[in-house]
């Protein structure tokens, strides 16, 4: 499979590909997203995702997918630091804000700078039209960012810290994005980075759960939180997957942004199964992110 998907990178196959790719992660990463806000601590939520998916790959790392080239090492410990900073702002951010308020946020700041970043190290360029989504995508934001400011009465008095922390973890979300494209890209197999990849990117965060847990007054079940870990998981695995093979076969901009139409899929998650008040006003402001991300597929 590593040889046929190396084989359609640059292509008209390997774009639509890359199209299907980000829509897969656009929805598993908003699913992501909730399991770790869920009723849990989301420091322990991420903890037991990280431990599971490193405890997943590891056998494939070792055992499956050819070894890394010298020159890889380096490039995954910039991985593990890039990622490690994400998951403390994420984490920190969750904790501040609601998930409908702190997800698109984030979600929706990352394609600015991922675009940035895929021009200085890739040489991508927008067209007018994609730069026309990408502003279209950008209202929805920053209009969700002043709706949540003006009328959200939950949370109020942690609400611009929330907001804050969002955008810090969207401009970690560009660089983790356009790094793995990096990373992902360096390598003859694409399996082999994203199997030790995420066997050392689950280090760090299963140890702060640990530490966060022991120091807890009411300490949660473990069983639940166990299970969690597993599905998040798992779906870690196709989602940061689809989205780091995406980078590989296309350009890594349009990937990034069209993975942002997420934040719709998030919308229905923090109203279904969260109890969350969305309401019409921050449904449509979402919608008008997901159509820029639309409308940069469309003018690619």
């Amino acid at each position: 499979m590593s040889a046929w998907l190396v084989s359609i990178e640059g292509t008209e196959a390997g774009a639509q590909l890359a199209l299907w790719l980000a829509l897969l992660a656009a929805v598993l990463h908003a699913a992501f997203g909730a399991l770790q806000k869920g009723r849990h601590d989301p420091w322990l939520s991420r903890g037991a995702i990280d431990a599971s998916y490193g405890l997943m790959a590891a056998p494939f790392a070792l055992l499956v997918v050819p070894w890394p080239e010298p020159h890889m090492w380096p490039i995954f410990f910039g991985a593990f630091v890039i990622h490690l900073g994400y998951k403390l702002l994420q984490a920190q951010a969750y904790t501040k804000g609601a998930f409908t308020v702190v997800y698109p946020v984030v979600r929706g700041t990352g394609p600015l700078f991922a675009v940035i970043g895929a021009y200085i190290l890739f040489g991508e360029t927008f067209s007018a039209t994609q730069w026309f989504g990408l502003g279209v995508l950008l209202a929805g934001i920053f209009g969700l960012a002043v709706y949540n400011l003006v009328f959200l009465e939950a949370e109020r008095d942690t609400l611009p810290v929330a907001l804050v922390l969002a955008v810090a973890t969207g401009l970690f979300v560009a660089l983790y994005t356009t790094y793995d494209a990096f990373g992902i890209r360096a390598t003859a197999d694409p399996f082999t980075f994203l199997a030790w990849f995420f066997m050392i990117d689950s280090v760090a965060m299963p140890i702060i759960a640990v530490l966060r847990y022991r120091s807890m007054t009411y300490r949660p079940d473990l069983g639940p939180l166990a299970v969690r870990g597993v599905i998040g998981g798992v779906v870690a695995f196709f989602s940061f997957g689809s989205i780091m093979l995406a980078t590989r076969l296309d350009q890594v901009g349009e990937a990034a942004v069209l993975r942002e139409t997420s934040t719709v899929f998030a919308a229905i998650i923090g109203w279904v199964f969260l109890k969350e008040t969305v309401g019409p006003r921050r449904i449509a402001l979402m919608a008008l992110i997901a159509l820029g991300a639309v409308i940069v597929e469309i003018g690619g």
